[in-house]
């Protein structure tokens, strides 16, 4: 294995165009991590590891003379920068959206208050077997489905909460989005959850509330139309309530 190594540090040192190779997935790498620090979502780690694997098989057809291979690694390689920032584009443009000049709500933490008002609300909805979803947005903003809502950026009052899920009213199906303290927009879908899940229980809004915590680190306190059962969705699993102190430690956790 280390003889292998050795043979392979030799190429990259004594081959130019493999020098230049090597130094363009570098680029790439970097552009990675660095968008990765800008938007803070795992997928884009996910990147690092095809790039690296077909740089390590590209040295070896070297190594081993794999002419047909090399260049069709080769030519993988030269365009992984394009390639990369075809997949980075859509996060690198929410990023930019988010820190525009033209957007002017100030958005500031949320207090006891506010989240007194959205425990009373979930747990009055659940009393009554009103369904709801309830997203709080941290790091990873939701624009994307924000944007597509309708936008509230109103002050936190459990009289709007109920009032948006009433049941028969246009917005009852979609999501709130909260983003600190202000409900950002009301009527937000977002996309299911393909996971295998065994409890019949789970309905649409549990398999939305998964979908959107499995892409972000948003937490969603959901609010099951059949039963009044109380859950929270975070990190892709589903987190039963059954105390309204819990209810609120959640609350509070997701608002830090």
């Amino acid at each position: 294995m280390l003889e292998m190594l050795g043979k392979i540090v030799d190429i990259v040192r004594n081959n130019p165009e493999v020098n230049l190779i090597v130094d363009i997935v570098f680029v790439a790498l970097i552009s990675i991590i660095v968008v990765f620090f800008l938007v803070k979502d795992k997928k884009v780690v996910v990147l690092l590891i095809p790039l690296i694997i077909i740089l390590l098989i590209y040295l070896l057809s070297i190594l081993f003379n794999l002419k047909e291979s090399t260049r069709i690694y080769q030519i993988l390689l030269y365009t992984s920068p394009a390639w990369t920032i075809a997949v980075l584009s859509p996060d690198i443009h929410a990023y930019l959206e988010s820190k525009s000049t033209r957007k002017t709500i100030k958005y500031s933490k949320g207090t006891d208050d506010d989240k007194e008002a959205i425990c009373k609300a979930v747990l009055k909805m659940s009393e009554r077997h009103i369904g709801a979803i309830i997203t709080f947005e941290k790091h990873k903003l939701l624009d994307q489905f924000s944007e597509k809502a309708i936008i509230l950026n109103a002050d936190i009052t459990d009289e709007l909460i109920e009032n948006i899920f009433a049941p028969l009213t246009p917005l009852h199906d979609g999501a709130v989005i909260i983003k600190g303290n202000k409900i950002r927009c009301a009527g937000a879908y977002f996309s299911i959850s393909t996971r295998q899940i065994d409890d019949k229980t789970v309905g649409s809004r549990h398999r939305a509330a998964l979908g959107i915590s499995e892409i972000s680190d948003s937490v969603t306190v959901v609010v099951s139309e059949e039963t009044g059962n109380i859950s929270i969705a975070y990190g892709g699993i589903l987190i039963a309530i059954q105390t309204k102190e819990k209810l609120l430690e959640y609350i509070s956790l997701a608002m830090e």
